[in-house]
């Protein structure tokens, strides 16, 4: 096939699991033998123009007749069999779907909840909200300012919702959906997406990683992540308090809002702090460490990390919050604990965490996972399957 991925990068500032999975699966699909053409832009251009930049991009969030008018020339010129939309936000935006044309299948990925949730992260106060998803209505997040606490910054984006919403982008100009769980298929129709054209495929991890024993790991658990608040680290951090003493090492991968707080915190305790690292350096981390944590607080799509910790046959401790039940099995390949709640979490890694036999089953466990959903073979029939199907959707539409 030719396909034409698109994408707005995230800012080189905040690394982003989307960038990451864009480039990979760009990859996967030209060693299968496709072809690829790109077109892409870059927040970072954005903030390189200072506040005009900022203003231009909000106006072109909910809709941007320049990038419509480049994207469709392009289409024309090499007449793709798909075009497969990754990220709009803030520079593209969704009305180059209006302008692609019938009888080319128009596909995208969603990573978030952006397409119903202006703030993306379903989530207020730190608490999860699904407002505007289930009442179908832009209204809560222009109440509450849900992007970055601000009324005025969340307008832009909400109306970008509302638009789309209203103008049937989502039902009519859009031929497959990928959403990354069950879970998030599930929001995603309480959201008035239409179900037959969703489609689920989890991220992928590239490789066949060396898979080292429990007994020849470090004696630490990891956390590789955002420092926020939705990541559940100060649940993490209170936990480890209750420990005390007898806490084994906990090393900390990753940067973010919280990251001074958890420091402060931290002291006197059995915490290290690595920072924000090159993914293999985060990826050597989680192959040699008994267990991964992962305590968030907000409905996550498919963590990188969780990927990477079935390749590396990492037991994982996540929260019983959104999809991550159902990617990890509660004692199979890993361990669920209730969100929020420090008791939990600690109870959960401490059961588990010197049961040297119960980690190795579940360290085999993990990754028999990896090795059945989420190698690059996997992934590759899953997605020329979906490309299959839109192409289906957008030959019945002309009809």
């Amino acid at each position: 096939m030719r396909i034409l991925l698109v994408h707005n990068y995230y800012g080189s500032g905040a690394p982003s699991g989307e960038n990451i999975v864009v480039d990979a699966e760009e990859k996967l699909l030209i060693d299968g033998g496709n072809e690829v053409i790109r077109y892409s832009r870059y927040s970072d251009d954005v903030r390189r123009q200072g506040t005009f930049g900022l203003i231009r991009a909000s106006l072109s969030t909910p809709w941007n007749p320049f990038s419509a008018r480049r994207l469709s020339e392009q289409v024309n010129e090499i007449r793709p069999d798909i075009v497969h939309v990754h990220n709009t936000f803030p520079m593209i935006s969704p009305s180059i779907f209006h302008s692609i044309g019938s009888g080319i299948a128009k596909v995208i990925t969603l990573h978030n909840y952006r397409l119903l949730c202006p703030a993306a992260i379903p989530m207020r106060n730190g608490n999860v909200c699904t407002e505007c998803i289930y009442k179908r209505s832009v209204l809560p997040s222009l109440l509450h300012g849900c992007y970055r606490g601000s009324r005025l910054s969340t307008v832009p984006l909400a109306a970008n919702v509302a638009l789309h919403r209203k103008i049937g982008t989502w039902n009519s100009k859009v031929d497959a959906f990928i959403a990354l769980s069950q879970f998030q298929k599930d929001q995603m129709v309480m959201g008035g997406f239409p179900k037959e054209k969703i489609h689920v495929k989890p991220n992928f991890y590239a490789g066949d990683p060396e898979w080292v024993p429990i007994s020849a790991r470090e004696n630490c658990v990891v956390f590789v992540g955002r420092l926020g608040a939705e990541k559940g680290v100060k649940t993490l951090l209170e936990a480890w308090r209750r420990w005390g003493d007898s806490a084994p090492l906990l090393r900390v991968i990753g940067d973010g809002p919280l990251r001074q707080y958890m420091e402060s915190e931290s002291q006197g305790l059995n915490i290290e702090f690595k920072g924000q690292v090159q993914a293999d350096i985060a990826q050597q981390y989680i192959a040699r460490s008994r267990l991964l944590v992962l305590p968030s607080e907000w409905f996550e799509g498919f963590p990188m990390v969780l990927r990477e910790a079935f390749a590396f046959g990492t037991p994982s401790v996540v929260s019983d919050l959104g999809p991550l039940p159902s990617i990890v099995q509660n004692g199979v390949n890993g361990v669920v604990f209730q969100a929020g709640n420090s008791y939990s979490l600690l109870t959960s890694i401490r059961e588990t965490f010197f049961d040297t036999e119960k980690l190795c089953r579940m360290s085999a466990s993990a990754r028999q996972s990896f090795e059945s959903l989420y190698t690059e073979k996997t992934n590759y029939k899953q997605l020329i399957g979906i490309y299959e199907r839109a192409r289906e959707v957008s030959q019945l539409s002309r009809k």
